[in-house]
């Protein structure tokens, strides 16, 4: 018996999951690329706290921006996805960051949502939860 053997079979959930995060993954990445051709210094990606993860932050010309990444086939897809709660704990998340790193230097924040639509396409919505 292989060691390969011996190892549960995968159920269904478990690929779909790790193929979600592998794609997530992804998206982030193309989306960091997008940021930094458009003059954004990427301070943290995937900055985890106890109120949640934030996908990126990233500071340009004295904005400090916190961006939540979506991979979908659309702009309104992406936008959709955002529900009330996740965009509290984005926010929750936001004011945690800004406490425990004092060094950023910024002027003004706002809350992104990149989308990453088909053929890596990045679409931004900028200060996406301003009406919340």
């Amino acid at each position: 018996m292989t060691q390969q053997d011996a190892r549960p079979a995968q159920t269904g959930r478990q690929r779909r999951g790790r193929r979600a995060f592998s794609d997530g993954m992804a998206a982030e990445r193309l989306a960091i690329a997008d940021l930094q051709a458009r003059g954004w210094r990427v301070l943290l990606h995937r900055a985890r706290t106890r109120w949640g993860e934030v996908d990126i932050v990233a500071l340009r010309a004295g904005c400090l921006m916190f961006a939540e990444i979506k991979a979908r086939p659309s702009l309104l897809a992406a936008g959709e996805a955002i529900r009330p709660s996740q965009v509290a704990r984005i926010m929750n998340a936001a004011q945690f960051l800004c406490a425990a790193n004092p060094d950023w230097a910024y002027d003004s924040i706002r809350f992104d949502v990149g989308a990453v639509l088909p053929g890596n396409v990045v679409e931004w919505i900028p200060d996406a939860f301003r009406q919340y």
